[in-house]
């Protein structure tokens, strides 16, 4: 495949320096699909707890591919592996385009309409799209075996753990990337330590057994990040709030509303019947022009909850340690009661939902684990052997938090034992 006359060269906050070399990677950073990332926030609504988090899936994309190039370039002068051109690229490619199908506020979309980013994207890079025609240029079937690393199908298991493993370059970019961005520390690890203490085997890519110190911070920063950015709860407020209007405006449409503002892609979104076309409308401008129009619908709850939204007057929260379904209930219908809609005005917020985890080895559906490789060759699960992976495996479930308008507080209907729950949360006793 063709190289570039002239290396191209990104500049970049992580990594220092992005470098292109290929004519391939190239064309498809240019390509429309690709660029469309530059208007996906890489980490959904957390720039509303974290001023900083503005930073997109683009920045992100062009992250996960350097580190997967500086790791194949390890591979090829430590004599690893034997990699062939053509599936070097599709390393390449897997790791750039792996989020190419990302939606508009990063996971929440998906809850609501209920398919994956990684099955958009195979779809864009399959279907009738600039980044299709891009790859296909390299050989006949080279878009499917793209797709197939990203959605795991892909024979060869190296391929596949560079980009979706409990080590892998995605999961390596966002924890730096992310911690950056939102002013923390505790999300850095020795990035140059760990790529150079990685090994690829045929059953994927291992980690040579000195540098399980490296890994043991990898997981602990992972573990910080997890509860102090991705289960912030004033970030979890912004994400009930999003989910809220998005099912409000499901609803309506179902019901036949007649909205005053409708575009045809969020037409076509909730009808559930989008075409790749209409998906790569969707960006968050658009969505966030869509919520500014909506505060002046006749509908008063979706008129009210983009108006929250976009002027962050999000919800309030308290611990909900101990709610069981009557008392849920219960509350539901009190505030049923006095005029608001429990449906869009009361929620309980369980962090374990979340995409984001913990490192938890041998968990069904979890990702490939991290294996130490031993002098002898041998295979060993990393907690195995660590005392710190132990610990912070075995944490399955955050605190539950019980979230609601801080105006409730001050409506005179509302009775005194709900205002008290309400004021106080519910406590183990």
């Amino acid at each position: 495949m063709a190289r570039l006359q002239e290396e191209k060269v990104f500049k970049d906050p992580v990594h220092r320096y992005i470098y292109v070399q290929d004519t391939l990677i190239w064309d498809l950073i240019n390509s429309r699909e690709f660029q469309r990332l530059r208007r996906i926030r890489q980490l959904g609504t957390s720039y509303l707890t974290f001023h900083g988090a503005e930073h997109s899936r683009f920045s992100h994309s062009l992250g996960v591919y350097e580190i997967v190039r500086r790791i194949l370039s390890q591979f090829e002068r430590s004599g690893f592996g034997d990699l062939s051109e053509e599936e070097r690229l599709v390393c390449l490619c897997a790791a750039l385009l792996h989020d190419v199908g990302h939606a508009p506020f990063s996971h929440s979309m998906e809850k609501i309409f209920g398919e994956h980013h990684e099955a958009w994207s195979c779809r864009i890079i399959l279907g009738d799209t600039e980044i299709h025609q891009i790859l296909s240029r390299v050989a006949e079937g080279f878009p499917e075996q793209v797709a197939g690393v990203i959605c795991k199908t892909h024979p060869n298991p190296v391929a596949i753990s560079l980009i979706a493993s409990q080590l892998d370059a995605d999961r390596m970019d966002y924890l730096l990337r992310d911690a950056y961005c939102t002013g923390v520390n505790y999300g850095t690890f020795d990035l140059d330590r760990i790529l150079r203490v990685l090994r690829p085997l045929k059953s994927g890519v291992v980690v040579k057994e000195s540098g399980m110190h490296a890994v043991e911070d990898y997981l602990m920063s992972r573990y910080q990040m997890y509860w102090q950015i991705y289960f912030h709860p004033v970030t979890r407020s912004a994400e009930i709030v999003l989910t809220k209007i998005l099912n409000r405006a499901k609803t309506l449409y179902e019901d036949g509303y007649a909205f005053a503002f409708m575009v045809e892609p969020i037409r076509r979104l909730l009808e559930g019947k989008l075409s790749v076309e209409d998906y790569l409308r969707l960006d968050e401008a658009l969505m966030q022009a869509a919520f500014s129009q909506w505060m002046e619908e006749k509908d008063p709850i979706l008129a009210d909850l983009c108006e929250r939204f976009l002027n962050r007057r999000l919800f309030r929260y308290v611990p909900a340690e101990d709610i069981s379904g009557f008392l849920f209930e219960q509350l539901r219908a009190e505030l049923a009661a006095i005029g608001w809609d429990p449906d869009y005005y009361l929620e309980i917020d369980f962090p374990s939902d979340l995409p984001y985890d913990v490192y938890r080895p041998g968990q069904e559906d979890e990702k490939r684990p991290i294996l130490l490789l031993g002098p002898d060759g041998e295979l060993e699960e990393i907690s195995r052997r660590s005392e710190i992976v132990r610990s912070i495996s075995g944490i399955h479930s955050g605190q539950n938090q019980l979230y609601y308008p801080a105006e409730l507080l001050q409506d005179k209907r509302l009775p005194d034992g709900v205002r008290k729950i309400l004021v106080n949360g519910i406590r183990k006793s």
